[in-house]
């Protein structure tokens, strides 16, 4: 799998220079097979974020102050292509998007096993525009079924990855989008699920809604609070000892999943912490590749039938 720690300003990258500056990594950063470059902005996007900054990027590839919407897209070989496409949202809190791992190179997992991927640097909500990482993630799942046709992918094997804040956004995209363009399935890496403040992480949903949230909002973004029977089927990931997003957040989504007939897997592996996702060096590595791709073949089979 590629590195992708190099000091980002001796790197090549194309930055829109107008009055707010914009920042898209290039391919040799990325590793990406093609990149959109702004499929939209908050001057023509259906919301804006209402984000005015400039762009920022750190040496660890964490956006921050996002007002454009890129696409990174990774094909897989037709030789082995499954058919299925994923579109894959990092973390960070929702005040960064933490492209590299959790978006680069678990994207590049995706694409070795035969699956094309589409890794989104979404807008930021900041401080409560909550509409506007759901309408990005809504855009890349539409962008796939429609222009992925091109790559192999089926338009009815389309799922979604998140993990931490990018995890509530991927489940928060499978709950809160109509059935009819809902993901096909969904991929959660530790994500942030619930707005129980013993049970989750604060900044997470301060970002999402800001600070001034009422504890009505708050519960109707807490996503146990929104699984009907037709939220997609659910692969959970997360370590025992995350400090950082408790287990508990997972597990309450993973009963209200239950109770509500929709097939759910869930994967705790005993340490590991929080953010570990597309790290080889997580202990479990190799554990959770080989039980996310046995579910991804089940997922296949299934939408055969």
């Amino acid at each position: 799998m590629k590195k992708f720690f190099v000091i980002l300003a001796a790197a090549a990258m194309a930055i829109n220079v107008s009055a707010q500056k914009t920042i898209t990594l290039t391919k040799e950063i990325s590793g990406a097979d093609e990149i959109i470059t702004n499929f939209w902005d908050n001057t023509n996007a259906p919301h804006s974020n209402f984000e005015t900054r400039d762009e920022k990027i750190n040496n660890s590839m964490h956006f921050s102050q996002t007002s454009q919407t890129d696409f990174y897209i990774y094909k897989a070989d037709p030789a082995k292509a499954t058919g299925q496409g994923i579109v894959v949202l990092p973390g960070g809190g929702y005040s960064k998007v933490c492209i590299a791992h959790e978006g680069f190179a678990i994207a590049q997992y995706f694409q070795s096993i035969g699956i094309s991927a589409v890794v989104v640097k979404y807008r930021l909500p900041n401080h409560g525009n909550k509409i506007v990482p759901l309408e990005d993630a809504q855009a890349a799942l539409n962008y796939m079924r429609t222009e992925g046709k091109k790559w192999g992918v089926d338009p009815n094997q389309v799922g979604i990855c998140g993990s931490s804040a990018g995890g509530h956004l991927a489940a928060y995209t499978s709950t809160f989008t109509p059935d009819e363009t809902k993901p096909n399935f969904s991929i959660l890496f530790y994500p942030v699920i619930t707005g129980t403040t013993w049970a989750t992480h604060q900044n997470t949903f301060e970002y999402l809604l800001g600070k001034n949230r009422t504890h009505n909002e708050q519960e109707y973004y807490s996503l146990e609070n929104r699984v009907t029977p037709t939220t997609p089927p659910t692969i959970l990931l997360l370590s025992d000892d995350d400090l950082t997003v408790p287990p508990i957040s997972s597990i309450l989504y993973y009963e209200a999943l239950k109770a509500n007939g929709v097939p759910a897997t869930m994967h705790i592996y005993p340490s590991g912490g929080h953010g570990w996702c597309g790290h080889d060096e997580f202990k479990y590595s190799e554990q959770y590749k080989d039980a996310l791709s046995d579910w991804l073949k089940i997922q296949s089979k299934n939408a055969k039938k």
